[in-house]
């Protein structure tokens, strides 16, 4: 009797056991969840191998942008809905899961992140009240009108306030060696390059920056040839040490010219059409001259009803 009567103690030990282990495991898999829920609340969080969604940003791209990267801002600013969540979206990013991607993530939401604020700030101040002393030096329908706009306009994104200068100066300039990004950012003028009527994504990013180069480079208020003249724009004066960094020293040379400058010449030579190309003399020095910078607002105009 006394050995029955331990073998049952022991049984319904053991069971006590498995029922508290049972209970134990089943109130940690639902702190795990509770977790996730919270999160993914506060952060916006999806799991770490799922890319970034930028549905909202896509189709405000493709109800308010043409395929000669005009903005309908008036429309923009009357249904800013999704561009709001987009927004919203990158503020709520846990910048844990950005530091786990790839390169090209990185840069492929950056350049969406820059150009989507640029959008918002617009909206924001749509239509643009223009200034007594800036209209002397800017068009009246300018980014330029808006004070502060790339220095003191502050966004959240990740959790952290920051300006539109330093997502170009201070993430997309410094931490990336990628020229073409000045490409793809897109200031909200007539001689930016022009936005892109999708997000920027790393699957395609290599494509999408050398047809953004290809567009910049044939449009003649950007670039043009002739006389023994390159006319480039101010975007390749301004930042020409950027294209040291990929500057292949060993190719395409031009005589006359090294250093950030020859380095610019290469990146263009790569994505010029070929009747473009063949205006180009490497032997002999070519003259060099920036076109003007037009900071008109690069915005839809309304067609004229007959």
């Amino acid at each position: 009797m006394f050995g029955q009567g331990l073998f049952e103690e022991l049984l319904r030990v053991n069971a006590d056991m498995i029922r508290k282990s049972i209970s134990n495991l089943f109130v940690a898999l639902l702190v795990f969840a509770a977790s996730q829920i919270i999160t993914t609340q506060v952060f916006g969080a999806e799991p770490d191998n799922i890319s970034f969604d930028y549905k909202d940003y896509a189709k405000v791209l493709k109800s308010y942008v043409n395929d000669t990267g005009m903005v309908d801002y008036r429309k923009l600013k009357a249904k800013p809905k999704e561009l709001n969540a987009f927004v919203t979206a990158i503020a709520k990013l846990d910048p844990k899961r950005v530091a786990k991607w790839s390169e090209k993530e990185k840069i492929a939401f950056w350049l969406n992140a820059y150009n989507s604020l640029t959008l918002k700030v617009i909206i924001d101040n749509y239509p643009i009240k223009s200034s007594f002393f800036k209209s002397r030096v800017y068009p009246k329908n300018s980014i330029r009108q808006i004070s502060g706009v790339w220095t003191k306009k502050k966004f959240m994104v990740m959790g952290k306030k920051l300006t539109i200068g330093h997502i170009e100066h201070e993430i997309l300039r410094k931490n990336f060696k990628e020229p073409a990004i000045h490409m793809a950012m897109v200031c909200a003028a007539m001689s930016c390059p022009p936005l892109r009527n999708e997000p920027y994504s790393a699957e395609k990013l290599d494509l999408q920056l050398a047809d953004q180069s290809k567009k910049f480079l044939s449009d003649p208020k950007k670039f043009k040839v002739g006389n023994n003249t390159l006319h480039l724009s101010p975007i390749l004066k301004w930042f020409a040490k950027d294209f040291l960094k990929t500057d292949d020293k060993g190719k395409d040379s031009f005589a006359g010219y090294k250093g950030e400058k020859a380095a610019v010449l290469r990146f263009i030579v790569k994505h010029l059409k070929e009747d473009d190309k063949k205006w180009l003399n490497y032997k002999q020095r070519q003259k060099i001259k920036y076109l003007k910078y037009d900071w008109s607002l690069n915005e839809q105009h309304k067609k004229t009803k007959r």
